[in-house]
């Protein structure tokens, strides 16, 4: 039953996405962590064995609070109804994914970037990205919006799939609660070096495999999406590395190979030019259609992971 209601929540995923005015649960637990933070502060010395601590408890907390809270919903929902309970699963691994909303919002950008002025482009990309973007030309938008599709596949799909289809909803929260975390804590600023370093370790522990399967899918995806899938896979093998996160760079350099363009590169971060290393050959400029060509990509790599965590399964179940 979890699988199957894994592969119902992917294909309602797809259909539906994420409309705004549906409650969702990774609002929940960034409302959960803003809490949390504010209780914790207080209680903990501001010094950095005390902020180690504190966000240690932070972790803790998130991520027992989330994955108990799913476990009770769906065992209260058997106890009714094992159809509800099916329902539920359904529902929360539909709300896990995030496959159509990353797709709609980055062609958002590609939209400002093709029919609107730079300026909506500029503001459409900063949704999307943590980096300040009113400097940014239109290759640089259009760069920006191409590697938050090629990273967000990783943690925004593929790795919720995996610990999906391992242990159902409660196991999907847990990461997703981890993930929501270190995008809210997980800087290396004055505010969180050390309170928010065990929720980005953690997050960097449970991204360490996915990450690395998604680099290799979205090679192999990257053939059937009509793409250079030995290029992808030379540009992963050389430069999964070229940044600061031991995770992130796998699907980004997977597909800056298989679309021949360059990502990363020096970015400004809240007024301060950070330089990082680039990724890929850039055999042509980044241009507003790689934003679509990119997408096209994601949508073959989350069919080919589903097929594998999902479909594989299901079908040795069945027989």
């Amino acid at each position: 039953m979890r699988l199957f209601a894994l592969l119902l929540g992917f294909c309602l995923d797809l259909i539906v996405g994420d409309p705004h005015w549906l409650p969702h649960p990774v609002r929940a637990i960034g409302a959960l962590i803003s809490l949390l933070e504010k209780g914790l502060r207080k209680i903990f010395p501001k010094s950095p064995s005390g902020e180690l601590l504190g966000g240690g408890v932070l972790v803790a907390l998130v991520l027992g609070v989330s994955t108990l809270f799913t476990w009770l919903v769906i065992r209260l929902c058997g106890q009714l109804s094992v159809w509800l309970a099916f329902a539920a699963e359904t529902l929360i691994c539909y709300q896990l994914l995030a496959t159509k909303s990353l797709r709609d919002e980055s062609m958002k950008v590609y939209r400002a970037l093709k029919d609107g002025t730079l300026q909506e482009a500029r503001r459409a990309v900063s949704m999307i990205v943590g980096r300040d973007t009113d400097g940014l030309d239109g290759t640089g938008v259009a760069k920006a919006a191409v590697e938050t599709v090629a990273e967000n596949a990783s943690d925004g799909v593929i790795a919720p799939l995996i610990f999906l289809a391992l242990g159902g909803a409660p196991l999907g929260m847990f990461y997703k609660a981890a993930n929501t975390m270190d995008s809210m804590v997980g800087y290396r600023n004055d505010r969180y070096l050390y309170f928010g370093r065990a929720a980005a370790r953690w997050d960097d522990v449970l991204n360490f495999i996915p990450a690395r399967l998604a680099g290799v899918l979205m090679c192999f995806a990257s053939a059937f999406a009509g793409f250079d899938g030995r290029n992808a896979l030379r540009i992963m093998r050389r430069d999964r590395k070229n940044h600061k996160s031991p995770n992130s760079a796998h699907t980004e350099a997977a597909a800056a190979g298989a679309l021949h363009i360059q990502l990363a590169g020096p970015a400004v971060y809240f007024g301060r030019r950070l330089e990082k290393p680039t990724i890929g050959d850039g055999d042509h400029p980044v241009e507003p259609l790689d934003i679509v060509r990119a997408n096209r990509l994601l949508y073959a790599t989350a069919f080919v992971s589903l097929v594998l965590f999902c479909g594989v399964p299901l079908i040795l179940s069945l027989f």
